[in-house]
């Protein structure tokens, strides 16, 4: 059978992509891509501080393709380019050259990064021995004003997809101080951490829209601005709608830090430790959960030893309207006795 136009895409984590530019950038190329906001720039930033290279950053969108190869100066009777500091520093050490946004370069300045990319060559200069090339940029399926990369360009790097981590960026999120409301709420529903590009420009979850918002409720709150009505303001600006309406309700109902939904289904004594009102968030959760198919990977045994192990309220709440995705998930013997019990048949 053929393969021939089905797209097969490996993916790495942040760690992973770190780890390949520290073990390759100073030899081969590499650009990442991803969708808007996953963390690249600050990965590159800390493959390149963990080295002890200074990294200098060069914005595609704003650069036209005489700030690649340089400006003209007459020597004697010849022409000699010039290129810039940021790409040829006086200081012949080596450093961490970071192409961000090459994919939204135009044509013009893609091509002029050739010798660049391939040979660590800026006309007849060459970059310092050991410094680094890495790009990165979004994918054409982003809607991130992203152009078509050519295939010379394409052959000139290697190219790694990167995608986001949960635990990954927990880690990160606590060492650099994400609050820890926001850090629970990500916890309880990992899916919102990372939510596709939506088709009407609008703030959309992602790793960095969550981090803003994190720092942004700590400025309002050191002004003096805590109110609810604040609090919704900037999280209906910075991530998808239905994840600040979740957010804030969580806030506002003071429900405690949560554990991955997951969590509750294999243990349901959990929930003895919850509120009433954190239970039923929980348990509408779970619900949610179990519609969209995210219990699927577990066992029916699994299933079903976490619906029996409920009281009759909590399984009707589960169980209604949704009594074949349960069936579907092996919970047939609990329907058929919660249905005994409601029914007293």
């Amino acid at each position: 059978m053929s393969n021939e136009g089905i797209a097969l895409t490996e993916t790495v984590t942040l760690s992973q992509a770190r780890a390949l530019i520290k073990a390759m950038a100073h030899e081969k190329s590499l650009l990442l891509l991803s969708p808007p906001g996953v963390g690249k720039s600050d990965t590159v930033a800390r493959a390149a501080a963990e080295a002890g290279l200074p990294c200098k950053s060069l914005l595609g969108t704003q650069i036209a393709p005489e700030d690649v190869s340089g400006v003209p100066r007459i020597v004697g009777e010849r022409s000699v380019f010039c290129p810039p500091r940021v790409l040829l520093p006086d200081d012949p050490s080596p450093f961490c050259l970071f192409l961000d946004e090459l994919p939204a370069c135009a044509p013009d300045v893609q091509k002029a990064f050739y010798s660049l990319l391939l040979e660590r060559r800026l006309g007849e200069h060459r970059l310092p021995a050991g410094t680094w090339v890495v790009a990165a940029g979004n994918r054409a399926e982003d809607r991130a004003l992203v152009r078509s990369l050519s295939s010379a360009l394409i052959n000139r790097v290697i190219i790694v997809h990167v995608r986001v981590d949960n635990a990954e960026w927990h880690a990160w999120a606590k060492e650099s101080g994400v609050r820890p409301e926001v850090r629970s709420f990500i916890a309880c529903m990992p899916d919102s951490l990372m939510r596709p590009v939506p088709r009407d420009p609008a703030p959309f979850s992602t790793p960095r829209a969550w981090a803003t918002l994190s720092r942004a409720l700590d400025m309002a709150g050191q002004a003096g601005l805590a109110a609810p009505a604040i609090r919704r303001a900037l999280a209906f600006g910075c991530v998808s709608a239905q994840d600040a309406a979740v957010f804030c309700a969580m806030a506002e109902e003071s429900i405690p830090d949560l554990l991955p939904i997951e969590d509750y289904v294999k243990d349901p004594a959990k929930l003895r430790d919850l509120d009433d009102t954190a239970r039923w968030f929980v348990l509408n959760r779970v619900r949610e959960a179990a519609a969209r198919g995210g219990l699927d990977r577990l066992s029916g045994e699994r299933i079903r030893a976490f619906l029996g192990a409920l009281p009759e309220e909590h399984r009707c709440a589960l169980l209604i309207d949704l009594v074949e995705v349960w069936a579907k998930l092996g919970a047939g013997d609990v329907l058929l006795k919660t249905l005994a019990e409601v029914t007293g048949l």
